[in-house]
């Protein structure tokens, strides 16, 4: 009975010993996770291929500069697993969705994974991996909610987290210690109401595009109001799906009636087509486009709010490339718009932001030594007596103090492209090619705001005809507006200064922002959502950007060699 007493606690001790084994294993010890990963972090701190579970560790460049300020402690889990905040960053995650992101970037898939196969005893590999993977995704996405996916410079995809102007790794701290992992991410989002549009307006098409299967509208003769036609209800019924359609009150599917035209021409206003209610070629290809596309559309171009700066300005003048429009915007609200004609297609307007500084009235124009041999140059062989006719004067180079020739004494045949050294000035008067009034804002591109002589230019639908600079519809309203509160200065009096053929140059005293911009989709302040062509083709190299994923080089069975 004795010796079956002792083998008794003999058994119980040795259950004890095991059960205390595991429970000293179930917790890791803090100094050695923090060892850990400052080991981890410091032995690919060098490594561009730095990989956790086979993604790529985007932010390298912050990793360090976050843990290091915080000692090493582990921020997403702690000795005994996942801590709640994780939940809270794979909300956030998810929710990048919304802003025409994919949560797949951000490790979503694998951050998932690894918290169902957590188990105790804890893994220290699994949950250091996690611990980096949850930091990688953060920066990234706060990385990119604050400056775009893609570096509109370059069209590449930015990869590599390394945002100074964000300071992540700061941002990442405090948004730990307020608990606010989700609010911090949103705090980044573009706070335009014009991003938060296209926001609601992708959502929208998404679950059109699920639920609406109309097959494209086949080609045929043009329709309009009072025809009869087969195609009749397809184009009633892709109308009516893209709220175009306000009633139909019609009982005969193939005849075209008054609801049909009141929608295509709301379609074709939207579209930026001419409105003329009739259903042509290019009205029955926009009607084609398939939603997939449309969606893309808009993705690309919640990307380019990500670009701009979140501040606009109290007042600001915004040129929309693609949709040929210069607004003034003052307060959030529109004062004036107005038509202008941009860059061809092989000279485009470039995309930046500045500041609007001075104007000159009956301004002359030195003529870019690019457009004087590609344009000019060929016009003067072609007319001997082309430079007096159009009031160019002509001189020895681009000095300051250079000499003004005789255009008759040279022999324009000799003048080739490269042996071109004058510098051409049209002086001011109608026959200038910027028109009365020039609006300048110092840049890099040489681009700038003027007037026209060829009014009849903004009769077009579509106005690419342009060098690079921007010709105003309504340059007189335009310098009015600029120029109140400067004692003088009115519509009158501009037009005065005008009919003068004196040359003034005007500073401002209250500098104005200006953007110029490249939308082909944007919501209008009714709501109402517009689309436009890609007149410079930026769309598709802009699409294949945002389809590229983080490389992912490192297959599972190297997964070991990269701790």
């Amino acid at each position: 009975m004795g010796a079956t007493r002792n083998i008794l606690f003999i058994l119980i001790g040795f259950i004890c010993s095991v059960l205390a084994t595991l429970s000293a294993a179930a917790e890791l010890a803090p100094e050695s996770f923090e060892s850990h990963l400052r080991q981890r972090i410091a032995q690919n701190q060098a490594n561009q291929l730095f990989a956790c579970q086979g993604e790529l560790i985007c932010g390298i460049a912050e990793l360090p500069r976050f843990y290091s300020n915080r000692s090493y402690q582990p921020a997403w889990v702690n000795t005994t697993g996942p801590l709640p905040r994780l939940n809270d960053l794979i909300s956030g995650i998810r929710h990048s969705e919304h802003e025409g992101l994919q949560p797949e970037d951000y490790h979503l898939t694998t951050i998932q994974t690894l918290l169902q196969e957590i188990q105790q005893p804890l893994d220290m590999q699994t949950l250091v991996d996690l611990e980096l993977l949850c930091t990688d995704g953060f920066l990234l996405l706060a990385s990119h909610l604050a400056a775009g996916r893609v570096n509109p410079e370059t069209i590449h995809s930015k990869w590599i987290v390394n945002n100074p102007k964000a300071q992540l790794a700061a941002l990442l701290q405090k948004a730990i210690e307020t608990d606010r992992i989700e609010a911090s991410l949103r705090m980044l989002i573009p706070p335009h109401s014009g991003y938060q549009t296209l926001g609601d307006a992708l959502a929208r098409y998404r679950r059109l595009a699920k639920s609406f299967s109309g097959s494209p509208i086949p080609p045929g003769s043009k329709l309009r109001k009072g025809n009869r036609d087969q195609r009749v209800q397809q184009i009633r019924e892709r109308l009516d799906a893209l709220g175009d359609l306000e009633s139909d009150r019609m009982s005969e599917p193939d005849l075209f009636g008054e609801e049909l035209e009141a929608a295509i021409l709301r379609f074709q206003k939207r579209h930026g087509m001419k409105a003329d209610g009739v259903v042509g070629k290019r009205t029955l290809a926009a009607l084609n486009v398939p939603l997939e596309e449309r969606i893309r559309q808009i993705e690309l171009n919640m990307e380019r709010w990500r670009w701009i700066p979140h501040d606009l300005g109290e007042r600001y003048l915004l040129v929309n490339i693609a949709d040929y429009k210069l607004t003034i915007v003052e307060n959030h609200q529109k004062v004036m718009d107005m038509k202008v004609v941009v860059g061809r297609n092989y000279r485009h307007t470039p995309v930046f932001s500045d500041v609007m500084q001075y104007l000159v009235i009956n301004p002359y124009w030195n003529v870019p030594t690019s457009i004087a041999v590609k344009d000019i140059l060929p016009r003067i062989k072609k007319d001997e007596t082309y430079l007096r006719k159009m009031n160019f004067k002509v001189f020895a180079s681009w000095d300051e103090n250079a000499a003004e020739l005789d255009a008759a004494s040279i022999d324009w045949s000799e003048i080739t492209p490269d042996s071109f050294g004058f510098r051409l000035r049209q002086e001011a008067g109608s026959a200038n090619a910027l028109g009365r009034i020039k609006f300048i804002f110092p840049n890099r591109f040489a681009v700038y705001l003027h007037d026209t002589p060829s009014k009849n230019l903004f009769k077009q639908t579509r106005r690419g005809f342009s060098s690079g600079c921007i010709r105003l519809e309504k340059p007189i309203d335009l310098a009015a507006y600029l120029l109140q509160g400067q004692a003088g200065w009115t519509n009158a009096s501009i037009s005065a200064a005008i009919d003068s053929r004196d040359r003034k140059v005007l500073p401002l005293k209250a500098k104005v922002g200006i953007h110029l911009l490249y939308w082909t989709a944007w919501v209008d302040k009714s709501g109402t959502l517009h689309f436009r062509d890609d007149i410079y083709e930026r769309d598709l190299p802009l699409a294949a950007a945002l389809k590229e994923r983080p490389l992912r080089m490192i297959r599972k069975a190297n997964w070991g060699n990269m701790s």
